[in-house]
């Protein structure tokens, strides 16, 4: 995998990795050498750091994870809440969150202005009477002056440095302030002040030459930004696991997201004892309904499940572990006063610490509660009715919730005693013999059940948990490999979406397909609605660039390429962020839903899309918001890559090809982190579907080497010596062979 990156930046973002300055881009044409004079308002950078303290705050972006991914600086610019900092900062569809000197935290609910090119951007926070600091006049910063940059170096936070102005300077196309001072990753965003305390530019890079060099943006830039404000809400910002509006709606506050099919939330909402809904969009069927979610809770002491009868808003009731036992409740407003506790078990059914599967049944006068499978609770009770149903959380609980359904009759699938008792006699015949191939080939007779057996025994036996584990986990990858090659093997009329959804069940073995399957022929049913069946090809693909980079925020990842989420086709549905091949593979799939002749196109180093006019290609780049590119551009990849070759000399890319890319792309980056047991099974997964690939029997064997299988090594070893492969040193093969 390269790095598909618009341009090579020669300057160090410093939220991000040193990368040097090209000192000949550096130019001096302002020739300014007057210095300034000193006088009674100057301040000690001291008095300054201390005067503008609660001016400064912390600015945190949030990962794919959920965890803090970037960290940088920004400044107070307007009493109502309007904040400066780096673009770079607050990264692409990120949450951001915002914290002042004394502790405070503010979630940004809007980009108030943006510009990458500029690398600036204003935040917007619920927040009033803040201190905002002042702005210099435009281009009044004088080579050789005094400045003071405030900012959060390496974790440092609220950290202040002096210096002087070295010059202005122009870098690639764009004016930048050059400063004698030793700014650090952290200080991106922050503020350059005079020793009045006026903003003169913000803080943005450094140099890897020398520790004592860095730039700021003019103030005159963001005074044009804050002139011209291109304002995005968080909800349309936000793509990092964004719920889908047309299936849920969030309530009350705390953090809802999706990942892999499934719902998690975290942090308090603003209801009385932290409680946050979300309301499922659907249509309620008529009484009698039911309604059930699997659900697993971090902390027993919290309290999260199922709503129903809900107005969407203080009215409902609630269905859901709390402190290790199971409640129906009552909400019949916002306060303490409106809570009614209906009933409360304690029932042995109830898993700690693991999923728990809640069922309602709601009649005409009756309510009737269900854990995983038994009935534990029935009331008369009809308080309330016709509303809608959802999911609900409480006080700082964070939870997961799966397998959200809701219908007329929704009876648990339980697998036969007999087939429960044959298969944990054949879990216990593998504690006794971790190898034994009948009975586990009886297991796979039927997965689903043989995977909870086996988790269940896994917890009881701590002393088996690694082998049994790992027969787990061989067989729900053996079982995926088996789909993903019988579903390539269809050849021209496999399905794509299938095999890339696969591609991740693989390493996600919760992952529900069909969830993500069906949101791609909901897009397809929308572009359908959209174009004009008699539209030419060119109108169409037009139709679906639009659909998805303009109207639904996909986008190319660039500060988080090498996320194996972004080749989890899941989760670049989740995110809406992807790499080439990723987005390229959505693109392919939306297109021959509405009858549109897409094929890839695999280059050295990126991957993009065409169809055929007048028997000439049409090259579509998805990863670039569906840019269309020249036959010339195409081949330049090629070149700049290869250093010679051309675009045409490629084929169409089939979905072998596809697939045994998209496993590539995850083998790389797990062999770049050092990760070499993931690693071995993206190697294994290539070589089920291609035996004879001798570069990756090469791969195993070294990657055997390194997790300390040598007898697994030289099985892989000996094969190149027997098959003699092209491309391959047998004699440095074989000098490694008589080293194991």
């Amino acid at each position: 995998m390269v790095r598909c990156l618009e341009h090579v930046i020669v300057i160090l973002f410093l939220t991000f990795p040193l990368i040097c300055i090209a000192q000949n881009e550096v130019k001096d044409p302002f020739g300014l050498n007057e210095l300034p004079a000193i006088n009674a308002e100057d301040k000690t950078a001291e008095l300054l750091a201390k005067d503008k303290r609660p001016s400064i705050v912390v600015i945190t972006q949030e990962g794919r994870d959920g965890k803090i991914s970037g960290t940088g600086t920004g400044f107070v610019i307007s009493e109502d809440g309007l904040i400066a900092t780096c673009a770079h900062v607050i990264g692409e569809s990120r949450p951001i969150t915002v914290r002042f000197a004394d502790g405070k935290e503010y979630e940004v609910n809007e980009i108030f202005a943006w510009d990458r090119k500029l690398d600036l951007a204003i935040l917007k926070i619920e927040k009033k009477d803040l201190i905002a600091l002042d702005l210099a006049k435009a281009n009044t910063a004088k080579q050789g002056a005094k400045v003071i940059a405030m900012g959060n170096p390496q974790g440092l936070e609220f950290s202040v440095v002096s210096g002087i102005i070295s010059g202005l300077r122009e870098i690639e196309d764009s004016s930048l302030i050059q400063i004698a001072i030793p700014i650090e990753p952290g200080n991106s965003g922050g503020p350059l002040m005079d020793s009045k305390g006026n903003v003169h530019g913000i803080l943005n890079m450094k140099s890897a030459i020398t520790e004592n060099l860095g730039f700021a943006i003019p103030v005159q830039d963001l005074m044009r930004l804050l002139e011209k404000p291109n304002k995005i809400a968080m909800k349309n910002w936000l793509t990092i696991g964004q719920l889908n509006p047309a299936i849920w709606e969030p309530v009350m506050g705390a953090n809802w997201k999706q990942r892999a099919g499934k719902i998690l939330v975290t942090k308090p909402g603003n209801g009385f004892g932290g409680r946050s809904l979300c309301i499922f969009q659907k249509e309620i069927p008529e009484i009698p309904y039911e309604v059930k979610v699997e659900v697993k809770l971090n902390d027993q002491s919290g309290a999260a499940g199922l709503i129903f009868e809900s107005d969407g808003k203080d009215k409902h009731y609630g269905f859901y572990p709390s402190e290790g036992n199971i409640r129906l409740t009552r909400f019949e407003g916002p306060g303490v006063l409106s809570w009614s506790i209906l009933d409360q078990v304690s029932s042995q059914s109830y898993r700690s610490e693991e999923w728990n599967r809640i069922r309602i049944r709601v009649e005409e006068k009756k309510i009737i509660g269900y854990l995983n499978g038994e009935k534990i609770c029935e009331l008369n009770d009809t308080v309330l009715r016709g509303g809608k149903v959802g999911l609900a959380k409480f006080r700082t609980t964070e939870a997961e919730f799966k397998h959200f359904e809701l219908g007329k009759k929704l009876s648990p699938k339980i697998t036969p005693s007999g087939t429960i008792k044959e298969l944990t006699q054949k879990i216990d015949l593998l504690i006794q013999n971790p190898t034994n191939g009948d009975a586990i080939t009886q297991l796979k007779s039927n997965v689903s059940a043989s995977k909870s057996l086996l988790k269940n025994k896994i917890k009881e036996l701590k002393k088996t948990a690694a082998a049994l584990k790992r027969i787990h986990d061989q067989m729900h990858r053996e079982h995926i490999t088996k789909k993903l090659i019988d579903e390539v093997d269809k050849g021209i009329k496999s399905d794509l979406t299938l095999c890339a959804l696969l591609i991740a069940q693989h390493d996600n073995q919760e992952l529900d397909i069909e969830t993500y399957h069906s949101e791609i022929n909901r897009m397809a049913t929308d572009l359908k609605a959209l174009i004009n069946p008699a539209d030419s090809n060119e109108k169409k693909v037009n139709a679906i660039s639009k659909y998805l980079f303009e109207d639904n925020g996909y986008h190319g990842s660039r500060t988080d390429y090498y996320n194996r989420s972004n080749s989890y086709l899941n989760e670049v549905i989740d995110d809406r962020e992807g790499i080439p091949i990723t987005l390229s593979v959505i693109f392919i799939e939306l297109a021959s839903r509405i009858n549109v002749e897409l094929n890839g196109l695999g280059l050295p180093g990126h991957f993009v899309v065409f169809y055929k006019e007048q028997g000439k290609r049409k090259i579509i780049d998805p990863f670039n918001n569906g840019k269309h590119i020249s036959v010339e551009e195409a081949d330049q990849i090629v070149k700049d890559q290869l250093g010679t070759g051309k675009a045409s000399e490629y084929d169409p890319a089939d979905s072998l090809s596809i697939v045994k890319r998209m496993i590539y792309n995850l083998k790389r980056i797990t062999i770049d982190n050092k990760e070499y047991e993931d690693a071995l099974n993206y190697v294994n997964l290539l070589i089920e579907i291609d035996p004879n690939d001798p570069q990756e029997r090469l791969s195993r064997a070294i990657l055997n080497i390194q997790n300390k299988q040598e007898q697994n090594a030289k099985s892989d070893l000996e094969w190149l010596l027997n098959t003699k492969p092209e491309g391959i040193h047998l004699q440095r093969i074989q000098e490694l062979y008589n080293r194991l």
